[in-house]
């Protein structure tokens, strides 16, 4: 995959991670990663339209995986597809969680642990900076 795609990706996602939405500028440290949808060994390719942006923890929860059981349905449920489905139709956040609002968003919130204490108390910290930002406490 040639950098020009990689910038590509980036620019698409508006340099955010597309699965729990955290931006790139709250890890400078660790450069996001160029995700596959559908990974190389299950016939994913390296065309635009399989590829994501995502933070390191998502990244490395999701791995191969395309789907799980979702707890309420007990059902083999497909991932979140950031290149075919629309974040706020599977996901909203409630407080600092991320919630899945389909069977889709809630087996990807409960696979890539979207709301691990690290990953609450970052939210935490990103909302109180930018109330601070905006001038409140």
């Amino acid at each position: 995959m040639d950098s020009a795609r990689r910038d590509d990706v980036r620019e698409r996602a508006g340099h955010q991670c597309e699965y729990c939405r955290l931006p790139q500028s709250a890890q400078p440290w660790a450069r996001f990663h160029i995700e596959h949808v559908i990974p190389r060994q299950h016939g994913g390719s390296d065309e635009a339209d399989n590829l994501c942006l995502a933070c390191g923890h998502c990244n490395r929860h999701k791995g191969p995986n395309v789907a799980s059981i979702d707890a309420v349905t007990q059902r083999l449920t497909r991932l979140f597809d950031p290149r075919r489905d629309k974040w706020t139709d599977h996901f909203e956040f409630a407080s600092n969680l991320v919630v899945g609002r389909t069977e889709e968003g809630r087996v990807t919130v409960a696979l890539l642990k979207m709301n691990a204490p690290n990953r609450v108390q970052l939210r935490v910290e990103l909302a109180s900076e930018a109330r601070e930002a905006d001038g409140g406490v």
